[in-house]
């Protein structure tokens, strides 16, 4: 059998295939947060298509985390029933479920939050010319709490997982980036105190929801801008969380202000593919957890010389799963072996997440 085809442990849960829908924003939960009837059918369609491992869009855990129109939200127990209801669909279709959560950080917006958005330092986003507040000691122990909260939630919800999202210039990553943290206190300087928030909150949430609740990260391999984090960098990271009870990494890269890193447009050919692979063996190298790699991948060929490499456990995609929610039913039947997808970015949409192609 075709290895991608075979099951795979991460932490306590067993997935019954090597693919994972990559977390994906679809501006389809209502103006509150609240799980609505169209998101749910989003997953319903990828858990139908053979997805083994669905991670949710990005869920935020605070009120001062929300950073986009119509995301998902997990910061009170009322929107539990809602994210239930979802999680009990996937599982029909036996699929497994995490919760992505994210605090915004300097990414989100004065419009989104009716206030300053929160960040370890002062940093202007060039992109945007927000400048954030810098974060109070109590007000990093309230967001650290929240997170813990929400990750008790999720597995109230009936998530398999969570993922902690620490790439990309959200929060969790302006922490660990010395582009985005210029503190002298006990969040910053040095690698182990940049990242002393995830440490905490992966202690807390343990003390919470147990050693066995699987929760894993998605970590930038570089944050691809002059001054941020590099892979050098990102391995300490990986290798502090590793210890400190993580059980797996999704890898990716780049921020807001590097433009469309995560997302890069035109993946035409197999020598695209897979842009982050070639930081894929430092991270598996410095922490032996269960490796999942994201950016770019779309031809079965190359899907199968990731797994084939030992550097990587699990081929994550995100728009080839917009375009076709069924990809892996027909990589698994022989009728596909790449991706419709043209990686034109189009999908994006305000309105809703659809593929633009697909009239």
């Amino acid at each position: 059998m075709n290895v991608l085809f075979t099951s795979i442990k991460i932490g306590s849960i067993t997935i019954k295939n090597r693919f994972v829908r990559s977390s994906t924003h679809e501006y389809l939960a209502s103006k509150d947060g609240e799980v609505t009837e169209k998101l749910i059918d989003v997953y319903r369609q990828l858990a139908k298509g053979g997805v083994g491992l669905i991670n949710t869009g990005y869920t935020y855990v605070h009120p001062t985390g929300k950073s986009s129109l119509k995301q998902g939200a997990i910061y009170d127990d009322r929107f539990l029933d809602g994210w239930r209801k979802l999680v009990n669909v996937v599982h029909s279709y036996d699929a497994k479920i995490a919760l992505q959560i994210v605090h915004g950080g300097r990414q989100t917006r004065p419009k989104f939050i009716l206030g300053e958005p929160l960040a370890p330092s002062p940093v202007t986003d060039s992109s945007t010319g927000v400048t954030p507040k810098e974060m109070t000691v109590e007000e990093i122990e309230m967001i650290r709490d929240a997170f813990v909260d929400a990750i008790r939630r999720a597995r109230d919800a009936g998530f398999d997982a969570v993922e902690l999202h620490i790439a990309h210039g959200y929060l969790l990553s302006e922490f660990i980036s010395p582009y985005t943290n210029h503190r002298t206190d006990q969040y910053g300087v040095t690698t182990e105190n940049r990242v002393r928030i995830i440490v905490e909150i992966l202690t807390k949430a343990r003390e919470m929801v147990g050693r066995d609740y699987t929760i894993f990260a998605k970590l930038n391999s570089e944050d691809c801008i002059v001054g941020g984090l590099t892979i050098d960098e990102s391995e300490k990271v990986a290798r502090i969380l590793a210890e400190n009870t993580l059980d797996a990494i999704e890898l990716s890269g780049g921020i807001a202000e590097a433009g469309a890193v995560s997302s890069r447009p035109n993946i035409d050919s197999p020598d695209k593919e897979a842009y982050f692979f070639p930081y894929a063996k430092r991270i598996k190298e410095a922490t032996n957890l269960p490796l999942i790699l994201v950016g770019g991948i779309r031809s079965l060929s190359v899907m199968e010389t990731l797994i084939n490499s030992g550097y990587v456990d699990m081929i994550a995609m995100s728009r080839p799963f917009i375009r076709e929610p069924d990809f892996v039913n027909k990589l698994k039947s022989g009728v596909s072996h790449k991706s419709e997808c043209i990686s034109c970015n189009e999908c994006f949409n305000p309105r809703g997440i659809h593929c633009s192609q697909l009239k």
